[in-house]
């Protein structure tokens, strides 16, 4: 950065830089005597001003122009990122003239600008010697800080719904393979810990690969989204559906023993064969069913022994002639 002259010698004045704001007469005059020496440069647009991950002792503070973040794309090459920018009477570099650690960010110039550049012993020297500097400094760290922890609020806000959203399959709208794997043992943990009983329930869509080559693959989807629709809507809040893969989908019930699911699972059993998947009565299209494979939590059994047991049972259910519920 190329120097221009010295503040003494410029036409800024001193009481429209943020770091003086509400001196009174005396200790504006005691600033300005203190920093008149200081070097005034010229940072060209595009022009970086301080470099992330590398040390830094002393305050630029902006008197013309505009300084932002800005961050690396792919090429290295530094691109503007104008979201967070420092208008005149702004500073910049002063948490690591504090703390005497690297720059947390890359900072560049967004046009041409005019910067002041305190040392870091001069800034040191105005916060022993004025009050009022040190409370404008503290008021500007505590401003950046809770912008800092309201980007990470936003930022994690943004990853749970991210995360929330892979969770979910996208055609049933049931919770999804993922979630299954992630939350079944802790559901079972939990059970074992509290002694509360836990069942599930594997479910089946019958014939469902031969309904796909007879009907074609759309009509297929919609019986899948109202397989799942009747599931959602056969049970409590406290319960969760998730489709385990393909045609399957699995209902979790915890503090639920063997005979209770048993009783939900014939509901919905019978729920599904009853329901309409198609609104065309014209054509001649079969209400789908499911088999559906009941296995309730033991001492000691894990979620894959447990998933085991309802996938036994489900079988039993296809074996003995589809829609219907077996142990």
């Amino acid at each position: 950065m190329e120097q221009l002259m010295y503040f003494k010698n410029t036409e800024y004045r001193i009481e429209d830089i943020h770091l003086f704001r509400d001196l009174d007469q005396e200790n504006l005059a005691l600033s300005h005597d203190i920093i008149k020496d200081c070097p005034v440069v010229k940072a060209c647009k595009g022009q970086v001003v301080l470099d992330a991950n590398s040390s830094g002792s002393r305050l630029f503070i902006v008197l013309h122009g505009a300084l932002g973040i800005t961050k690396l794309n792919e090429d290295n090459n530094h691109i503007e990122n104008s979201i967070t920018q420092y208008l005149p009477g702004e500073c910049v570099g002063e948490i690591s003239v504090l703390d005497e650690e690297i720059h947390s960010a890359t900072i560049s110039a967004l046009s041409d600008s005019e910067l002041l550049v305190i040392e870091a012993d001069i800034l040191w020297r105005l916060i022993d010697e004025l009050n009022g500097v040190a409370r404008n400094l503290l008021q500007l760290l505590s401003f950046r800080i809770r912008a800092a922890n309201a980007q990470i609020r936003s930022r994690q806000k943004v990853g749970e719904f991210y995360r929330q959203l892979s969770m979910v399959d996208g055609l049933t709208g049931l919770h999804n393979r993922a979630w299954l794997n992630a939350q079944l043992p802790g559901l079972i943990e939990n059970a074992h810990a509290t002694g509360n009983a836990l069942s599930i329930i594997m479910v089946d869509l019958d014939h469902f690969k031969r309904f796909n080559d007879e009907h074609g693959h759309l009509l297929g989807d919609d019986a899948l989204q109202t397989a799942a629709k009747v599931l959602n809507a056969g049970l409590r809040p406290t319960d969760f559906a998730a489709r385990y893969g393909g045609e399957e989908m699995m209902v979790i019930l915890p503090g639920t023993a063997q005979k209770a699911a048993i009783g939900v699972a014939q509901r919905l059993c019978t729920k599904l064969s009853k329901t309409r998947v198609f609104l065309d009565n014209r054509k001649p299209l079969p209400h789908i069913t499911g088999s559906f494979g009941v296995a309730t939590l033991e001492p000691g059994m894990d979620s894959a022994q447990l998933m085991t047991a309802a996938d036994t049972a489900l079988y039993r259910a296809k074996d003995g002639g589809r829609n219907q519920v077996a142990l």
